[in-house]
């Protein structure tokens, strides 16, 4: 073979490899995107079984205006997006469900916080580094770690 020929072989090989990490990079930022989408999802979904729970008489099983002993059922607590854990806030007027994805961001994960109350709900995204449980049969927890994007 002639130089080149050579110089052609290692030019191809060069340009391959390139290619190669450049698609391995944008398919794990489409990974990161979509779970964090899938994890917001999750979150307004549960935002909303939280708000049914607040309006829902006692007598019926609702918090009769309070989320005082709302809690996550074994099945609300992970999924394949994520995990999920509730804080109730002090006054029992509010919660925070806190949710930390599988995607990995760096050395942390995608996460985020779904600060929830009787009329509205807002979702912050970011970062955490695990999720603590303090009460496994209620789904009760918090991020660890966490930051905000």
């Amino acid at each position: 073979m002639g130089q080149q020929q050579l110089l052609l072989i290692v030019l191809g090989v060069i340009i391959v490899g390139i290619a190669i990490a450049v698609g391995i990079s944008m398919f794990k930022s489409s990974a990161v995107d979509a779970n964090r989408s899938a994890v917001a999802s999750d979150l307004a979904n549960l935002a909303s079984k939280a708000q049914r729970y607040y309006r829902t008489p006692v007598e019926l099983g609702g918090g009769g205006n309070s989320f005082a002993n709302f809690a996550l059922s074994p099945l609300d607590t992970g999924n394949a997006n994520g995990s999920y854990r509730v804080e109730i806030l002090t006054g029992e007027q509010a919660i925070v469900i806190h949710a930390l994805g599988k995607e990995k961001v760096g050395t942390a994960y995608v996460a985020a916080i779904d600060c929830v109350d009787a009329d509205k709900s807002r979702i912050y995204q970011g970062t955490a580094t695990s999720l603590q449980t303090t009460d496994a049969t209620k789904g009760y927890g918090k991020l660890q770690g966490w930051t905000q994007q």
